[in-house]
């Protein structure tokens, strides 16, 4: 199929601006349409995880929210250095009979980014590439290519335009969900339109930064993404349930979870939350949410189209966080390099990880269908990892990231500003 030309219409700017950042979010970032707002991170940081959990207790909170959330299905791990609590919630399929199992495949959405960071950070410290690098020397019909750095599509400051703002994207998905779009095609939307800022004088979260950035690791590799995946990160880690499927592939491996949507595209172009009246009918179930599973996610894709399970996303941001994919020292650049997007702002974005106020180095996955949270606390070997194959809840919130929210306070304590004393809480 020939590159759709750019409309000239585009679309609010996405909640993932430094703004919506400043409220200390967990970034789920790769849908269509607008971003979920943001959800307050819990205080951890320095503080010690409340060893030993009470497994119930989570559980059971876990159990509710989904509930609440009239998510069909979902699952959560925590990995401690106590052990492990895991827990499946609902059924794979909306009214369906099969349970929810750990060893289901799902879309991981934006969790794609830090595979895709990883790969180019993996290149840098082979001399292949270098993160001062201007994208004109391997991009020259990029705008403002000259100035534009390798470093500022990692961290969201190029200023190019998003491709996932578009009105024709949104309304191309809606008539077609099984189109194949072409990494190019995704890219010349994005850059066809014009830049939110000069190059490194604004933050915004750009999907267009990732599929470029995808683009060359190709260009650099000369072979599809979806073999440097597998032998960069998925063969090295061990990970047999993770995969990147090709553009032309909209199937998911056996067993997975089929994922839903309440809606379509174009009307989630402000917010996900319901309007009143359709809020009231999702609540009463007269209004159900719809089937996603066979939607091609090749409109993702570098930036979101991953597929995994939740034990190996708990051992990709793992090693992503803790170590063992990059050299020790461009290792800890990359956790130096998680900066606030503006000043005062309590969570962080860099080389593809955002650091949220809970101490948590961390990145989610919205998707049409599925929504996604891996996070990893280093200093006290905590894993939270939690799925729903809903993305985004009738009141607009993103499920995984609320559970995981909710998850992560009861490990840690409440947030120290308003946590009563406590003996075993961290200074």
């Amino acid at each position: 199929m020939g590159v759709r030309p750019p409309l000239r219409e585009t679309l609010k700017p996405r909640i993932f601006a430094a703004a919506a950042l400043a409220l200390a979010i967990t970034m789920t970032a790769c849908t269509a349409g607008a971003e979920p707002g943001p959800i307050e991170s819990p205080t951890a940081g320095s503080r010690a995880p409340r060893l030993p959990l009470d497994g119930a207790a989570l559980i059971a909170s876990f159990d509710r929210l989904a509930k609440t959330m009239m998510v069909p299905g979902a699952a959560m791990l925590i990995r401690t250095p106590d052990g492990d609590i895991s827990a499946a919630y609902g059924t794979t399929a909306l009214g369906g009979s099969v349970p929810v199992s750990l060893e289901d495949h799902i879309r991981v959405g934006s969790t794609t980014k830090t595979w895709t960071a990883t790969v180019i950070l993996q290149l840098v410290q082979e001399g292949r590439i270098a993160l001062d690098d201007p994208v004109s020397k391997y991009r020259p019909d990029v705008p403002n290519g000259d100035d534009i750095t390798i470093e500022q599509l990692l961290n969201m400051r190029s200023g190019l335009f998003s491709y996932t703002e578009t009105y024709q994207l949104l309304h191309d998905m809606d008539v077609d969900p099984q189109s194949v779009w072409d990494p190019e095609q995704l890219l010349a939307l994005g850059a066809g339109l014009p830049p939110y800022f000069e190059p490194g004088a604004g933050f915004h979260y750009s999907n267009t930064n990732y599929v470029l950035l995808g683009l060359i690791a190709e260009q650099l590799e000369r072979k599809p993404l979806r073999e440097i995946f597998q032998e960069r990160l998925i063969a090295p880690l061990g990970l047999t349930e993770t995969s990147f499927p090709a553009i032309d592939d909209a199937s998911l491996p056996t067993p997975y979870a089929s994922g839903y949507m309440y809606t379509d595209n174009v009307r989630t172009i402000t917010t996900f939350r319901l309007p009143a009246d359709l809020l009231a009918q999702a609540e009463a179930g007269t209004l159900l949410p719809n089937d996603q599973t066979d939607a091609n996610p090749s409109w993702a894709w570098a930036a979101g189209a991953g597929i995994s399970t939740i034990g190996d996303l708990a051992v990709l941001i793992e090693a992503i966080v803790g170590g063992g994919l990059l050299d020790s020292d461009l290792q800890e650049q990359r956790l130096q390099n998680v900066v606030p997007p503006e000043p005062g702002s309590p969570s962080a974005y860099g080389w593809g990880i955002i650091r949220a106020p809970s101490g948590f180095y961390e990145h989610g996955g919205l998707i049409n269908g599925y929504n996604t949270y891996s996070g990893y606390d280093p200093l006290n070997e905590v894993t939270v990892v939690v799925w729903t194959n809903l993305s985004t809840a009738a009141n607009g919130a993103p499920p995984a990231a609320t559970i995981a929210k909710d998850l992560i306070e009861q490990i840690y304590g409440p947030p120290a500003e308003t946590a009563g004393p406590n003996p075993g809480d961290a200074p």
